[in-house]
């Protein structure tokens, strides 16, 4: 005789799960997995819904037409404007000259400034030493240089031009009397002998209203011009002591203030003194009338 079973009744829904929907109950266990149907799949599906919509021209286009006028807005708001250009430390010809490197018009927007561009701009001009440049507040370019300052006149083929103490020419001057304050100096090497050249200045004492300039001589050592043409030849070596035994023997013996055209002091221990032409005249005639007595 065969056990009765137990019918189930119709309608009723099995609770037991499914082998698919038991398999994917426990994937979700998994946090890796759970992340990526929460966070991945739906990233992927949006992804896919731009990529899909991007891909037409006239969509491409609209979106970067809406980027350049919101970028556009945004720059051009009144606190990212620049208004006007201030420069400090620096005189007006410098001032001048910046201003025409630098040719802005404005307003003009911050974010259209290159700021590191202007400033090796502004810097490569030769009479700066050095410049920043900054937007402050309130639409503000600010330059701040640092001014070369000259220390003599170097007469060039080219010209009469400032020169700093480093060496460096700065500008050009029309005539010696637009800087008659500084120092004349000229010749060859005379650039990289500045601090010499300048120290001979300095020790002319009662001598210096006199001194035209100092020569360098073959880039290796100085001659003094004075103002009636007279010329003091220095040694290479020590050229200043040899100058100070000149303004010395002039101060006790009035060297020059005679008909002297030269003194050579480049051997310092038989300095020699050449006259004028009209004094070696004068002295032949008067030799001349002492043998005929």
């Amino acid at each position: 005789m065969q056990p009765i079973r137990a019918q189930r009744p119709t309608g009723i829904r099995d609770p037991a799960p499914s082998r698919m929907r038991y398999r994917y109950q426990r994937l979700m266990l998994t946090p890796g997995f759970r992340k990526l149907v929460k966070v991945g799949v739906p990233l992927l599906v949006v992804a896919g819904l731009i990529a899909g919509w991007t891909v037409r021209e006239p969509n491409r286009l609209m979106i970067a037409d809406a980027y350049n006028t919101t970028k556009s807005r945004i720059q051009q708001r009144d606190e990212f404007m620049v208004k006007v250009m201030t420069i400090d430390g620096a005189d007006d010809t410098l001032s001048g000259d910046i201003r025409t490197v630098l040719p802005l018009e404005f307003p003009a927007s911050s974010f259209d400034l290159d700021l590191e561009g202007m400033r090796q701009v502004v810097a490569a001009l030769p009479a700066v030493a050095d410049a920043t440049l900054r937007v402050r507040p309130g639409g503000i370019l600010q330059v701040h240089v640092t001014q070369r300052i000259p220390v003599a006149v170097f007469r060039a083929p080219a010209g009469l031009k400032l020169i700093d103490a480093s060496g460096v020419l700065i500008r050009n001057i029309i005539v010696r009397a637009d800087r008659s304050d500084l120092p004349l100096i000229t010749g060859d090497g005379a650039r990289e002998a500045l601090a010499e050249g300048l120290e001979i200045y300095s020790r002319a004492g009662p001598l210096a209203p006199r001194m035209r300039g100092v020569v360098r001589m073959g880039e290796r050592r100085w001659d003094v011009i004075l103002d009636t043409g007279q010329r003091i030849l220095l040694p290479t070596n020590n050229p200043i002591a040899a100058f100070e035994r000149v303004v010395a023997l002039n101060q006790v013996q009035d060297l020059l203030e005679r008909d002297v055209a030269v003194v050579d002091m480049r051997n310092p221990t038989r300095p020699t003194i050449r006259l004028n032409e009209q004094a070696v005249a004068n002295l032949r005639q008067i030799n001349a009338d002492q043998e005929q007595e």
